[in-house]
């Protein structure tokens, strides 16, 4: 049974789901966060080994060709839609979809791990005050609360459950990417309220044709400097991961979650990505889980519950 989903606040697009679980926004945001982390923890594994505009340009070519023999009706019906709102889709091809995923991958090349969970813990902040600055939101102190709840979870968990460890981090020009990268994703978050009321396949593939498109040059240009795709089960596993994962799934149960319980209260979820790294890391990696582990799970998870309640 199809169940049409229309939002209580002001919809973004309409989207046609399959299962009832996809109407949980919560559940959404939370696998958005799952797959994303998925994303840094192989962006960190295939450093300085596949090249990042090149990945970049695929995590999007891929997506783009496979959601065509699905998307082509819905695309059909939607196109005077996107046409009438080209300027806003090219915007959020260009910041959520080009620009956000190369600078992730060319700041992984030159950071530490450390260093872009910090600067990510910024990104539910960065979000609020973009959508207070462009559109006036309402920021409620349950809100602010549980940001900062959930923020000192992040950092207890970056730094071990030893905050002094904070003062001796070392940031590079590498981390102003990220940071820039950050400011970047805020924006596109605030702005998907924006969107036309098109179906979620439409935009995901816009937004793929657009960010594939607008990266593929420069792409070239890195094939032509020398720093080409080497083959390998790497390479290959890597681009299958981020092609499918954090392209297609993540973004569309993220643009669903915004969709349902706005961005000042989705933002907060994206504390869940450091728990899901470590988790995931965890188990591929053999690492052991600690005290300070467990301390910066329970201040995000109670930040983000606090941040997400409706006021």
């Amino acid at each position: 049974m199809t169940v049409d989903i229309a939002p209580k606040s002001k919809p973004m697009a309409r989207a046609h789901w399959t299962l009832r679980g996809l109407a949980n926004p919560y559940l959404l945001l939370a696998v958005a966060a799952l797959f994303w982390s998925g994303n840094h923890i192989v962006g960190r594994a295939m450093g300085g080994h596949v090249p990042p505009l090149s990945v970049s340009a695929l995590r999007w070519l891929i997506p783009a060709l496979l959601m065509w023999p699905w998307v082509r009706p819905h695309l059909a019906r939607d196109w005077p839609a996107i046409r009438a709102h080209w300027k806003i889709m090219l915007w959020l091809g260009l910041t959520g979809g080009a620009l956000f995923t190369a600078l992730q991958y060319v700041g992984l090349q030159f950071t530490a791990a450390l260093n872009v969970s910090v600067l990510n813990s910024l990104v539910p902040v960065l979000i609020v005050a973009t959508g207070a600055l462009l559109f006036r939101d309402r920021v409620t102190l349950r809100q602010i609360g549980g940001i900062a709840l959930s923020s000192l979870g992040v950092l207890a968990i970056i730094a071990h459950g030893e905050f002094a460890t904070l003062l001796n981090l070392g940031f590079n020009w590498g981390d102003l990417i990220i940071l820039f990268n950050m400011m970047v994703f805020a924006v596109y978050a605030a702005c998907l309220r924006l969107l036309p009321k098109i179906h979620t396949l439409s935009f995901l593939f816009v937004l793929a044709v657009i960010s594939s498109v607008s990266t593929l040059p420069f792409a070239v240009w890195e094939g032509m400097s020398g720093n080409t795709l080497t083959f390998d089960w790497l390479t290959v596993a890597s681009i299958a991961y981020v092609s499918f994962f954090p392209s297609l799934v993540a973004f569309a149960a993220w643009n669903r979650g915004v969709e349902l319980i706005g961005a000042n209260r989705s933002g907060p979820f994206l504390h869940l990505v450091p728990i899901c790294t470590a988790l995931v890391g965890g188990v591929l990696l053999g690492e052991h889980l600690y005290a300070f582990h467990v301390a910066g799970f329970v201040l995000i998870i109670a930040g983000v519950w606090l941040a997400s309640k409706r006021a």
